[in-house]
């Protein structure tokens, strides 16, 4: 990681209402895609601004070019379609509103149009400050693409989970080094399959869906570390865990110690990025099953509530975290991003800013500036 500092962020930010009525009228065609595309660089200008401002070391485009963190970044693959009905995904009280998005043939990597979102990113660049680049894990496009309503067509074009693997890992390859070609040295993978098959709760609807977790976990550690076989010298990559996050409700409750062996243990990533935001994560114990390779982003300040946290309470928490895991090799962060969708979460920009600060704050006092 090339963060000084410890602290980070995971990386997409509260849509400016703005940017959210230009989107709106850009899809009705009451404004041009270049108009939009103006509207969302001059938003896009001002978040970074404001990250800096903060003392991030990482920027990012706050994921103003995506309605959704993982589902338009698939879209950039040949041989995946979408549509606006038949996506929603039930979350704890709250119907996530997604696009089905499935196989139409063969997945294959073309020119990615988030390589240029990126190109306008890395531009904003300043001394000690890095453009990093967020995008669904390859485990996340392999979840996506054997949820039920995908698996019977996903069988007719890849008999076998193996011959999906590999396209997979094959297409995020390339898609990795067309990125560093851009210029492109830290890319986070935002990951949610290991978040959904902790807890009892995802044991048993596993076990209805007739699949193994031990297979399943294997197939996502695969899938994952196959993707990252030969990436290009210099380009670190780094992974961020979770249990779901959308409108500030969540997919599932559960320790890591279930996947610990495989994902921390495991996974050819340079950093973790972990939700600890509350009892639903559990303890700190399976830390102690992270290799000594990599370092790990305490995510003790949530981003589905408002209200921030007690510096003394998130410091107490670091210190227990320490005895699994050197305090060197640890750093401060959020549990998710502030707007994983574009609905974005229940706090205003405002509150988003002061839970930034917090955590500059306290990863000061514990870590020295």
């Amino acid at each position: 990681m090339a963060n000084k500092k410890h602290f980070d962020v995971v990386g997409s930010y509260l849509r400016p209402e703005n940017l959210k009525k230009a989107r709106k009228n850009f899809e009705s065609g009451a404004i041009s895609a270049g108009d939009f595309e103006k509207i969302k660089q001059a938003e896009i200008r001002t978040l970074v601004e404001k990250q800096k401002k903060a003392g991030l070391n990482y920027i990012t485009d706050g994921e103003y070019n995506r309605r959704f963190w993982h589902l338009d970044f698939f879209w950039g693959f040949e041989g995946i379609g979408h549509k606006r009905d038949g996506g929603g995904v039930q979350f704890a009280g709250e119907v996530a509103d997604l696009d089905a998005t499935f196989l139409t043939g063969k997945l294959k990597a073309k020119a990615h149009p988030f390589v240029n979102d990126y190109k306008f990113i890395k531009s904003l660049e300043s001394d000690g400050v890095e453009a990093k680049q967020t995008i669904p894990a390859p485990a996340q496009l392999f979840q996506q693409l054997n949820i039920p309503q995908n698996f019977e067509e996903t069988r007719k074009l890849y008999p076998t989970n193996d011959e999906l693997i590999e396209d997979i890992a094959i297409a995020y390859r390339d898609v990795l080094k067309q990125l560093y070609d851009a210029g492109c040295r830290t890319v986070q993978f935002d990951d949610c399959t290991w978040g959904a098959i902790v807890g009892d709760a995802a044991a048993q609807r596993y076990k209805l869906l007739g699949l193994n977790l031990k297979e399943v976990k294997e197939q996502l550690l695969k899938v994952n570390n196959l993707a990252l076989e030969g990436k290009p010298a210099g380009l670190e990559v780094n992974t961020h865990i979770c249990r779901g996050n959308y409108h500030s409700t969540y997919f599932t409750s559960g320790a890591y110690d279930p996947v610990a062996d495989y994902v921390f243990a495991n996974e050819k990533v340079s950093t973790l990025y972990l939700e600890y935001d509350d009892e639903r994560s559990g303890g700190f114990e399976p830390l102690a099953k992270v290799s000594p390779d990599k370092k790990v982003v305490l995510g003790l300040v949530t981003t589905k509530r408002p209200e921030l946290e007690d510096k003394k309470a998130v410091i107490a928490r670091i210190r227990e975290a320490e005895k699994y895991i050197p305090l060197d090799r640890l750093l401060l962060g959020t549990q998710c991003g502030f707007a994983s969708c574009e609905i974005g979460n229940k706090l205003t920009e405002a509150e988003q800013w002061a839970k930034i600060a917090l955590i500059r704050e306290i990863s000061e006092e514990v870590w020295g500036k």
